[in-house]
């Protein structure tokens, strides 16, 4: 009788406890875009944010620096952001490695490769001109690992992807030191992209890409179930009448257009796509659907909070997102290898 009550108390709780934690992240994410439309070089009211969005006035400074460059910089970070917290849990889901990123299995490093050729071979100079490059890169990346860390008798064992992923970012890392070495147009544009950030890039770009990290979105959350049976290991998902495949399939497809469409976007951004699920799931349990909501909001806010501490720290200047979230996340990672039980799937 007592276990038979035991039973809804913790489903109970543990509703409420996602319920609260998804509110929190809705919370903090409004509280991260108000904060990177007021903050900058020129700090602007919030009442001038909200007359410059209802009823722009081009004669008015501060209504141009809202709408010509905070609200797309908050814009890139929104999808960015939830575009790698998505893609970091599903690649960790499809890997049942707690430590699988975009960065540290190749994919941006791939992207970043493609982008540079974009620039030498092509003399492309402009982000928008980066974003199909940005995919084909991802692409190969990923294939690449998987075809390699694929093979033996063990298949993808996740220790062997993790291998190969750094293995292939080595290289890929060479390739780009090697083609920056011999043509000094290209770091000059590549030197500003490479460090990851939300300037420089329009609306515009963020249109390309749009498409793109909507299908991967939503290939992202179709697999949710399929992550959560290969979880419990393939062959019992395969017992379990789950076609493995074809998650497989859904979620590396996914993990490709959301990680080309944000590095194309927002340059290689390291550790958060690691950072997001591991901050979730004490919180709200191993489900990936809970992860893959909750996970976009908290994935797009912590980019911009990322973005706005990187405009305080240098003043007049700023220091770029992707370097604030790298100094940030360095430490995480080294807690979670110090701490194994902490990051089990």
């Amino acid at each position: 009788m007592s276990a038979h009550r035991t039973t809804p108390r913790v489903s109970t709780r543990t509703h409420g406890g996602t319920t609260l934690v998804a509110a929190s992240a809705a919370v903090v994410l409004l509280a991260a875009v108000v904060l990177s439309l007021i903050i900058g070089a020129r700090d602007i009211a919030l009442a001038d944010v909200w007359r410059a969005l209802i009823a722009p006035d081009a004669a008015n400074p501060d209504h141009v620096v809202v709408l010509t460059q905070r609200v797309p910089r908050t814009v890139i970070g929104l999808c960015a952001g939830a575009a790698l917290a998505l893609a970091g849990t599903v690649m960790q889901g499809l890997t049942r490695n707690p430590f699988a990123d975009p960065g540290l299995l190749g994919v941006n490093a791939g992207a970043s490769v493609a982008v540079l050729v974009a620039i030498t071979l092509f003399g492309l100079v402009t982000p928008t001109g980066f974003i199909w490059f940005a995919f084909v890169g991802a692409a190969a990346a990923a294939v690449l690992v998987a075809l390699i860390g694929g093979r033996g008798p063990n298949g993808a064992d996740p220790a062997k992807l993790a291998l190969t992923g750094a293995a292939v970012t080595a290289g890929l890392m060479a390739a780009t030191f090697l083609i920056l070495t011999t043509d000094i147009h290209a770091l000059d544009v590549y030197r500003y992209w490479s460090v990851g950030g939300l300037t420089a890039r329009g609306l515009d770009a963020v249109a390309l890409v749009l498409p793109a990290l909507a299908v991967g979105a939503i290939l992202a959350l179709a697999s949710a179930r399929g992550l959560d049976l290969i979880a419990l290991g393939a062959a019992t998902a395969t017992g379990l009448g789950h076609d493995v495949a074809r998650s497989r399939a859904l979620g590396i497809t996914a993990a490709i257009l959301l990680c080309g469409g944000a590095t194309a976007i927002a340059g290689p951004i390291v550790f958060l796509g690691l950072l997001v699920p591991h901050v979730l799931r004490p919180l709200v349990g191993g489900s990936y659907w809970r992860l893959f909501w909750i996970g976009m909001p908290l994935g797009a806010a912590l980019l911009l909070l990322a973005d706005v501490l990187g405009r305080l720290v240098a003043l007049p200047g700023e220091v770029q997102a992707g370097i604030v979230v790298a100094f940030l996340g360095a430490p995480l990672l080294v807690a979670l290898v110090l701490q194994p039980r902490r990051v089990a799937l």
